[in-house]
C-alpha cells in the first residue's frame, strides 16, 4: 500500500515523527566522520520529510563539503608525490589525516548537540548551499 502524496513536500512517504526527525538530523552530523556523502544523501532523500532533518542535514553538508574536497585533494597529491618524493607524499597524507580529525571532532560535537534536540551551527561553516 502506498502512502498518499504529501502536499507539502511532494513525497509519497509519511512525514517523520519528531523522534525520527531528531534521529536523522543526528545521523547527518555523525556522518561527517565519513565526509560529505552521508549528509548529502540524508539531505536529498530524508530531509523533505522532516524540518529538523532538513535544517541540520544542510548545515552538516555545508560544513563537511569543503574539508572532504580538501582531504581528497591532499590524498591525491600524497599518492602522486609518493612516487617522486616519498617524504613529501607522507606530508600530504598527514595533512589529510589532520583534516579528517578536524572533521570528525566537529561532527561529533554537532551530533551531540542535535541529539539533545538543539540545532547546531558550525562556527567555521561556509554555507555554500
Amino acid at each position: 500500500m502506498s502512502h498518499p502524496v504529501n502536499q507539502q513536500n511532494g513525497s509519497t512517504k509519511p512525514p517523520l515523527t519528531p523522534s525520527e526527525d531528531k534521529q536523522w538530523a543526528f545521523m547527518a552530523h555523525c556522518g561527517g566522520i565519513l565526509g560529505c556523502i552521508p549528509a548529502l544523501l540524508i539531505h536529498r532523500y530524508v530531509a523533505p520529510r522532516g524540518p529538523f532533518t532538513a535544517q541540520e542535514s544542510l548545515e552538516a553538508l555545508n560544513f563537511t563539503l569543503p574539508p572532504t574536497a580538501l582531504a581528497i585533494l591532499l590524498n591525491l597529491l600524497g599518492f602522486i608525490f609518493t612516487f617522486f618524493n616519498p617524504q613529501l607524499g607522507t606530508v600530504f597524507f598527514l595533512l589529510a589525516l589532520l583534516v579528517w580529525a578536524f572533521l570528525t571532532a566537529f561532527s561529533v560535537i554537532g551530533a551531540v548537540s542535535v541529539n539533545k534536540g538543539q540545532p547546531y551551527r558550525y562556527s567555521l561553516n561556509l554555507r555554500l548551499l
